[in-house]
């Protein structure tokens, strides 16, 4: 399934934030550089996850910062198809009962 990131609208128009949440799980990609307003970091688009319905920290993506915003989409998707197989093959499931 194809994340859709949305532009985050903030009262700092220099932040770039996208988010998409789909399958419980809320991805974000963020432009970074080390000077000037907005986020600060290695230079570059960091994309992050954490599930949804759980208070936890956000993890950064495995290859974060990508240099375009294509490759930190393709990035995000690839770990949601992951998860879901992941959360798919730890559904219980339920046998019929004797007939």
């Amino acid at each position: 399934m194809a994340l859709h990131f949305m532009r985050v609208e903030t009262p700092v128009h220099e932040l770039e934030i996208w988010m998409a949440c789909s399958g419980g799980f809320s991805f974000v990609i963020s432009n970074e550089s080390r000077t000037g307003p907005g986020l600060h970091g290695k230079p570059g688009l960091v994309a992050s996850w954490r599930p949804v319905e759980e208070n936890k920290s956000a993890i950064k993506l495995g290859g974060s910062p990508f240099s375009t915003f294509a490759e930190a989409e393709k990035a995000c998707e690839a770990l949601l198809e992951a998860l879901e197989q992941m959360s798919a093959s730890q559904t219980p499931t339920v046998a019929a009962p004797p007939q």
